[in-house]
């Protein structure tokens, strides 16, 4: 499996998948998701709901490969923020190899809408996430990241 691959099937069985009910609390206040498969392992850490901060680190064979950081919010009160991030899920659901950083570029779904753009590749990358609802930004993630080497 190469990196891409396996950071598609992360993003899918982590928040995507049941976002809060597969979390681990720290003691230092954040929430935790792992996921591993074969040689790869996932850790991502976020603290925070409205706004939130975190990051993403992923290891191959126990050596720190890859990592990303993001900042994200609420940015209007037209919708709850439990119904935007319940579609974030969806849309983070359609992450595919040739942009695995977070969803797909674009997603619809009733009243919502997923925008991202970013660029670069998998090893040097950044980008934003939006979220509309009807016509309304509602919701704004930024991130970044790339290979790491020891």
């Amino acid at each position: 499996m190469e990196l891409k691959e396996f950071l598609v099937k992360a993003h899918k069985n982590m928040y995507a998948k049941d976002g809060e009910a597969n979390e681990n609390q720290l003691k230092d206040g954040a929430k935790e998701l792992v996921y591993e498969k074969e040689g790869y392992k996932c850790r991502d850490r976020y603290f925070g709901f409205d706004p939130f901060i975190g990051g993403e680190v992923v290891w191959e064979k126990g050596k720190l490969i890859w990592g990303m950081n993001y900042y994200g919010k609420i940015l209007a009160k037209e919708v709850s923020a439990k119904k935007v991030y319940e579609f974030l899920k969806k849309a983070m659901n359609g992450v595919e190899e040739d942009r695995p950083f977070r969803g797909p570029s674009n997603f619809k779904e009733g009243d919502f809408e997923y925008v991202d753009e970013s660029a670069g590749d998998i090893d040097d990358f950044f980008g934003v996430e939006k979220i509309y609802y009807k016509t309304i930004q509602v919701y704004r993630l930024n991130y970044h990241g790339g290979k790491v080497k020891k």
